[in-house]
């Protein structure tokens, strides 16, 4: 078991803060995580219960739940807590401090400041997709920032108002906080 795991996404989250993270040919420094509290949570993927797509939130600390989300990218969280107890954080940005030159195939005409800057890119940049649902999370530790920041989450329709984004303050590599766009009717 991952002991950096263990406990609750809001305790988990603000210590990955300059953690490194590293897959697929590419380690990353991570300067912005988001905490998702499993069934009490009306933000997180398992509010409403297991399902084929949450089950790795469901299972043991210290895993990837990768999902897909708008038909084009990928997002992926570190599962936490107990087994049985679906706490996650999400991935939201990161400075690439190992494999830049993968990282930029991975993403061309990217700035290295925007290589890892949101969790979709934060994905691409680290070669993460579907087939990397599951499997166990390489995390270092890191040294605690000298200063830290929380905020509402991000993109949420419910539940964003919670400060449960966490990030490293003044990082230039941190995503810029969007909230959700409101929902247009069928008819307009």
């Amino acid at each position: 078991m991952a002991d950096w795991a263990e406990g609750d996404p809001l305790e988990v989250a603000p210590r990955l803060l300059n953690a490194v993270f590293t897959h697929g040919g590419v380690s990353v420094r991570l300067t912005e995580v988001e905490a998702y509290a499993g069934p009490e949570d009306p933000g997180s993927h398992a509010h409403r219960g297991r399902t084929e797509r949450n089950t790795v939130m469901f299972g043991a600390p210290g895993h990837l739940y990768v999902y897909f989300v708008y038909g084009m990218h990928h997002c992926a969280n570190l599962v936490t807590g107990p087994a049985g107890d679906p706490g996650a954080v999400l991935l939201r940005a990161g400075e690439v401090v190992d494999g830049i030159e993968l990282a930029r195939r991975r993403r061309p005409g990217s700035s290295d400041r925007d290589l890892a800057r949101g969790p979709a890119r934060l994905c691409r940049a680290l070669g993460i997709d579907l087939a990397d649902n599951g499997v166990r999370a390489e995390v270092v530790p890191g040294e605690a920032p000298l200063r830290t920041s929380s905020g509402p989450r991000v993109g949420l329709r419910q539940a964003a108002e919670r400060p449960w984004r966490f990030w490293v303050s003044g990082d230039p590599t941190v995503s810029t906080y969007r909230p959700a766009a409101p929902r247009r009717s069928a008819g307009r």
